[in-house]
């Protein structure tokens, strides 16, 4: 079996903009927002959905730096205070499980090899089966709807219990 782990942004390159005015914002192609529920603010950071009232920054973000024809960057939510979460090998949170997602499979040399749809429900068995090739690198999932990247996916060892 394949073991993974779900890699959520670093929360300290978002902190100081939260102190930014919203014009300063504007400068950075941000936005300020509060979460008018408790779904639909996927905060890339903590790797769960805000809760109604939280404020969080919805910003461009590159996801894919890679100097490659697959560079790409798109916007993503990031909340106040929140904490890089670190997720135990092969877990997949209700932020992925309850979404349609898009994943991208890419080797060493960053170009995508295999890319797939999965409802949230069946993606650990996607990524598995993805890292079942030995040129996957790496995985990146995006919300399949808006197309906003998720999170990043590498290979893991299983945990030791």
């Amino acid at each position: 079996m394949h073991h993974f782990q779900l890699a959520a942004l670093p929360a300290a390159p978002f902190a100081a903009l939260f102190e930014l005015s919203d014009d300063a914002l504007a400068h950075h192609g941000a936005q300020r927002c509060i979460a008018a529920e408790s779904t639909g603010y996927p905060c890339r950071i903590s790797l769960e959905d805000a809760t109604q009232g939280d404020e969080l920054l919805l910003l461009p973000f590159e996801h894919q730096p890679a100097a490659s024809p697959y560079r790409a960057s798109g916007p993503i939510f990031v909340r106040r205070g929140a904490l890089q979460r670190v997720l135990p090998a092969d877990q997949v949170p209700p932020y992925l499980s309850t979404r349609l997602l898009s994943v991208r499979a890419y080797d060493r040399a960053d170009m995508i090899i295999e890319a797939s749809v999965r409802d949230g429900t069946e993606i650990a068995d996607e990524i598995r089966r993805l890292f079942g090739h030995p040129a996957v690198a790496y995985i990146h999932l995006h919300f399949a709807k808006r197309g906003c990247f998720a999170c990043r996916v590498d290979r893991a060892e299983p945990q030791q219990s």
